[in-house]
């Protein structure tokens, strides 16, 4: 395997779409790592998604595919193989700490029985307005100035946050992303981590950490999110891989607050479209149709 000696080989995987600028600055943060990856991979739809500065090496590359979150990560997994130790997967507005990539080799060095990782997230713009490059690379840089690597583990959990997870890749194996899961693929971390918990410890750490900004191009729009809302959690609590209680909570907790919030939405935020997205999810759901790949036609 590729890496140095007595170490874990890493790759880091970006499955992106039409957010190229992002994408520069992902290149950039990857060379201050104090343990550089031993491959960068972008997993994108076109050339046109890459910034124009993208020069591939050895040890970055991009690979082309379907548009889909779960398809593009599923296309990094089959380019991969077993040649990596760890995989990490950040989101594209995703800004790790330089020594993300060193811990994270760390961390799943010193608990074998591990099969999958979130990180720390210092700050999440998911439930904001998003958080600006500057302000992010404050907040890391902050971080970065006090690191104490600590490799303890926090709590197990029922699924991994996927802006910021990582995976030993003996345990992936052949496990794929469920690509029933469409476009920005709601809950597909969840999914995925929950199918790997027989082979391994699934869990929350700070040993590797960064900054979500949670910036709102290119994102899911309000109707297609509000279905999803309703429509993933019950499917995958079919499936079997979301606790039916956790899925049943998630789902009442986002339609709650869509109605609740409706009339006087945040700026950022299509209420009424993922109310909308809701009840056609409700509906669906009551003539027994869990058809998650429905929200393409929406």
């Amino acid at each position: 395997m590729p890496g140095i000696s007595n170490d874990l080989s890493v790759a880091v995987v970006i499955a992106s779409l039409g957010r190229p600028d992002l994408l520069d600055d992902i290149i950039a943060r990857m060379a201050q790592q104090t343990r550089k990856p031993d491959l960068l991979l972008f997993s994108t739809v076109t050339p046109q998604d890459l910034p124009d500065s993208f020069v591939e090496t050895d040890t970055v590359k991009a690979i082309f595919g379907p548009k889909g979150l779960t398809r593009q990560r599923n296309a990094a997994l089959d380019y991969l193989g077993d040649r990596f130790d760890v995989i990490v997967f950040y989101d594209d507005d995703f800004v790790p700490s330089r020594f993300s990539v060193e811990n994270a080799a760390l961390f799943f060095r010193a608990h074998p029985e591990v099969a999958g990782a979130t990180g720390n997230v210092l700050a999440d713009g998911i439930n904001n307005a998003g958080i600006g490059k500057e302000d992010a690379e404050r907040i890391v840089a902050r971080y970065d100035e006090s690191h104490e690597f600590s490799a303890a583990v926090e709590r197990e959990l029922v699924g991994l946050y996927g802006c910021n997870m990582a995976y030993r890749s003996s345990a992936i194996g052949n496990t794929r992303f469920d690509e029933r899961l469409r476009l920005y693929a709601w809950q597909e971390d969840i999914d995925f981590a929950f199918a790997l918990n027989t082979r391994g410890k699934i869990v929350k750490t700070r040993a590797f950490a960064g900054v979500h900004q949670g910036l709102k191009h290119g994102r899911t729009p309000g109707l297609r999110l509000g279905y999803s809302q309703v429509i993933n959690p019950l499917y995958l609590a079919a499936k079997g891989t979301m606790p039916k209680g956790f899925a049943l909570k998630l789902l009442l907790k986002n339609v709650l607050a869509n109605h609740l919030k409706m009339f006087r939405p945040e700026p950022w935020v299509d209420r009424k479209g993922r109310a909308k997205g809701n009840w056609a999810g409700l509906f669906d759901a009551l003539r027994g149709r869990l058809t998650p790949e429905r929200i393409e036609d929406l």
